[in-house]
């Protein structure tokens, strides 16, 4: 026996309501992870020292690309999924004029307090998704960063391309991607070997909220890249690769510095 029509549509409108329902969870779990992450990061952001020394090499290269004549202020620099806005706010306090942009609003928001408590005219910050193609014009900006963003993106193709595109003739951006998992117990041990115990306990601050991260998020990837993947994937994407170095936890990432040709 063939279910009627009112029967079938029924079903149809139960379904959709269902699927409408558990979207609407998602997106509720989702921002409430995305505001935990960001209360854990802000805490374990000033105490994790593997943390200050990757972003000291960032700021570093994007400290090297400015040339000698060019005010800081001038030199306009984008943070890709730059989360609560933490290191966002040390290249504009080291006077770069700077936009943080997240796909995560909740995270934006906190960022955005964070600009108003620190008075800091020469930034901004934008809830987007680059990797749509809508959100800046071509050629916006004279360097781009990214920061661990890559290997959870649904598209870092696109988005390395998009990157790209916002960049003018000449300009710089610094990418960092994780190699492999972070794994809990297995990183403590090569941190507790190469450092000491006391580094390994420390290194907890960053590795555990990380490993409930990984566990709970939406799952995108992850896209971990060795040396010649990531080389293709920048340079499939119109860069030329000026420097890659391991860095972070173990050498668990690698740090691209590329470069867009004048001739663009």
């Amino acid at each position: 026996m063939q279910p009627s029509a009112p029967a079938i549509l029924t079903a149809g409108v139960a379904g959709s309501i269902m699927k409408a329902t558990i979207d609407a969870l998602r997106g509720w779990l989702d921002r409430v992870l995305s505001i935990g992450y960001g209360v854990v990061y802000d805490y374990v952001y000033p105490r994790f020292s593997y943390y200050q020394r990757l972003q000291a090499e960032v700021r570093d290269l994007v400290e090297a690309a400015v040339p000698a004549q060019v005010e800081r202020r001038d030199v306009r620099v984008l943070e890709l999924a730059c989360g609560p806005g933490n290191f966002t706010c040390a290249l504009a306090e080291a006077g770069f004029t700077v936009t943080g942009l997240d796909a995560y609003a909740a995270l934006v928001d906190v960022a955005k307090e964070k600009r108003r408590a620190r008075h800091l005219s020469n930034l901004a910050f934008r809830h987007g998704e680059l990797a749509r193609g809508n959100t800046f014009r071509d050629s916006t900006f004279d360097q781009v960063v990214s920061i661990h963003a890559l290997y959870v993106h649904p598209a870092p193709d696109r988005l390395l391309r998009e990157a790209y595109r916002v960049l003018k003739p000449g300009g710089h951006a610094v990418f960092v991607n994780h190699t492999r998992r972070i794994g809990r117990w297995s990183t403590l041990r090569d941190i507790a070997r190469q450092a000491g115990l006391g580094a390994a306990f420390h290194g907890l601050l960053w590795v555990l909220p990380n490993s409930i991260f990984e566990a709970v998020r939406r799952r995108v990837g992850p896209h971990y890249w060795d040396e010649a993947t990531f080389a293709a994937q920048v340079r499939c994407s119109g860069f030329s690769v000026l420097e890659m170095r391991r860095t972070f936890l173990g050498d668990a990432s690698l740090l691209v510095w590329a470069r867009k040709s004048t001739d663009n």
